[in-house]
């Protein structure tokens, strides 16, 4: 990594401290005298369209004026926001800016309603981008595009029948592949609501909070997955995120009022927001199950997931009418 930093981005040139999480990507703290940075290597593609996507949208963005911050690419030595480099198997690396602020707390609903401001202000620019590039993500519905080695026969082989590691989990599996039929019968009418360009992966692991203030959002991280979406699919992202927390009827009724001071929802929008959460479920499943079956995960990663998944579909089928509800109390056109 030092080698990459040195040879791409020789001015930062410094310590560099490995970040814990995250799924797709490996992350480094870079330390640089009084400058801090984030080094990111995309682990899983080598498509250099979908950066390019990505970083066109946060160029865009710095052109505005927004109450949060959003990454900002350092540009190499060459003059380009990426670098391909051997050393990792030719994936693709980048170098943002470092962003003052601290990651939510779990179970913290205080920042509800401040991420539901940013997260509708965000959704109401993405709808004015004319970018002149087509997005490589496709959206949330097309499902079989999108992850062409899950099909439903295979899904349901894998769900119905599982292998011996994955034995202990037939009740979850059931359930997973039942929501995974029920959905395909339902995304041909989201084809119909208004689209926009939308983040598609806002949730408290991608967000800041400010040091001094907890409840006011500081920044909003990791835009690789913007794509041409449903509008509605954004807050339904997010609200989905929102299952089983302590406080997960306060973050809710919070974030709704937020997001609705900034955006206007549509009747048919709020009426598929059921189905739209739903839709984030199977396809969280569908990605990690994709990567177990390309070989990029052990089985530990999709059972852990799986549990996951199975626990969010239970308290979704309790709790999505009434957060429609709440979506519809706070605003609609």
């Amino acid at each position: 990594m030092e080698a990459i930093l040195r040879r791409n981005w020789p001015e930062w040139n410094g310590t560099l401290q490995r970040r814990a999480g995250g799924w797709n990507n490996t992350t480094y703290f870079v330390k640089n005298g009084g400058r801090s940075g984030v080094l990111r290597i995309y682990d899983t593609h080598r498509d250099r369209n979908k950066i390019e996507f990505e970083h066109a949208v946060l160029q865009e963005l710095s052109r505005r004026s927004l109450s949060f911050r959003v990454p900002m690419p350092i540009r190499t030595i060459t003059g380009e926001t990426l670098a391909q480099v051997e050393e990792e198997r030719g994936k693709y690396v980048c170098l943002f800016e470092y962003i003052e602020g601290i990651s939510p707390t779990e179970q913290d609903a205080s920042f509800a309603y401040s991420f539901g401001e940013a997260a509708g202000e965000l959704s109401a620019l993405l709808a004015t981008f004319k970018l002149g590039m087509i997005p490589v993500y496709r959206p949330y519905y097309a499902l079989q595009q999108s992850y062409p080695l899950c099909n439903l026969e295979t899904v349901q082989g894998f769900c119905f029948n599982p292998s011996e590691h994955f034995q202990d989990l037939h009740k979850e599996l059931r359930l997973i592949g039942k929501a995974c039929e029920e959905i395909t019968d339902s995304l041909h009418a989201l084809e119909e609501l208004p689209h926009q360009l939308v983040h598609g992966d806002l949730n408290a692991s991608n967000l800041l909070v400010k040091d001094s203030d907890p409840s006011q959002v500081a920044a909003l991280l990791d835009f690789e997955f913007c794509t041409l979406d449903v509008r509605v699919m954004e807050p339904a992202v997010i609200l989905s995120g929102f299952l089983g927390q302590l406080e997960e009827t306060t973050a809710v009724r919070e974030f709704c009022r937020g997001f609705c001071r900034q955006v206007r929802l549509s009747h048919a929008e709020i009426d598929a927001l059921p189905v739209l959460m739903l839709l984030r479920k199977v396809d969280v499943f569908l990605h990690f199950l994709s990567r177990f079956l390309e070989g990029t995960d052990q089985p530990h990663v999709l059972q852990e997931q799986v549990k996951q998944i199975a626990d969010d579909l239970l308290q979704l089928s309790t709790s999505s009418s009434w957060i429609q509800e709440e979506l519809a109390q706070a605003g609609t056109v």
